[in-house]
């Protein structure tokens, strides 16, 4: 009886010691996770910031300078810089928002993916609700937020030939919620999982220590529900 009892005892500690080993390798790779994502997130801020304020400013002195250009009558000239000069400082623009949403932290969340929504709107149909009791979350959760729902629009857009996108984010007590959803075409998640898209949206859902499920059905369209519990909201105040 003795001997029985020494050996489950010795097998309880054995299954408690792989426990305790698998939740400190899970930890550790959640950590390795958000330390990628975060130092990816500084280097694009870096880049985006030196060609928003930097060559961005610089078009548009170069355009006030064309402006008050003396082209002695030649508006042909005039006309075809100042076409050039626009197009660069919109493509400056869409870059440096494309590496990082540089003004995110002034406006917050909902007024940027607002203003991602109309520079869609002549392709897509995107409605965003957002509860009543949202307020702000920190720089981190946000900007991952932000680029998770920028990467499934243009994942919408370049594979689901869906017409209609829908947004909703959902404050409460406990957690924050946020839904995407089309009609598109959807995808066989087995089949596209180890893709960029895919893997960008998880890789970024598992750095806010946040819960995720699919919901897809083919022909008819794809769902995304995230749930971030607030006791499990990374610790990070900004990218700084």
């Amino acid at each position: 009886m003795f001997i029985l009892l020494a050996y489950r005892s010795f097998i309880s500690r054995i299954i408690e010691e792989k426990n305790t080993q698998h939740k400190a390798e899970v930890l550790h790779q959640k950590n390795l996770v958000l330390e990628n994502i975060k130092a990816q997130e500084e280097e694009r801020k870096r880049i985006a910031v030196m060609i928003h304020d930097d060559i961005g400013n610089r078009l548009n002195i170069l355009s006030l300078w064309l402006n008050n250009l003396d082209t002695k009558g030649d508006e042909l000239i005039k006309k075809n810089i100042s076409g050039q000069m626009s197009s660069l400082i919109d493509s400056a623009r869409s870059i440096s928002h494309s590496l990082y949403p540089v003004n995110l932290e002034s406006v917050g969340l909902v007024l940027y993916i607002e203003e991602l929504i109309a520079n869609l709107s002549g392709r897509v149909n995107i409605s965003l609700t957002v509860s009543p009791k949202f307020q702000r979350k920190n720089m981190f959760v946000e900007v991952q937020l932000y680029r998770i729902i920028q990467e499934f629009t243009t994942n919408v857009l370049k594979h689901s030939e869906a017409t209609r996108v829908w947004i909703y984010i959902k404050d409460n007590r406990k957690e924050l919620a946020v839904v995407i959803s089309d009609n598109g075409q959807s995808f066989e998640y087995e089949a596209v999982k180890k893709g960029m898209g895919i893997k960008n949206i998880e890789s970024r859902i598992k750095s806010m220590n946040a819960q995720h499920k699919w919901k897809n059905i083919l022909h008819k369209g794809s769902r995304l529900i995230i749930k971030i519990p607030y006791n499990e909201l990374p610790n990070q105040n900004s990218l700084n």
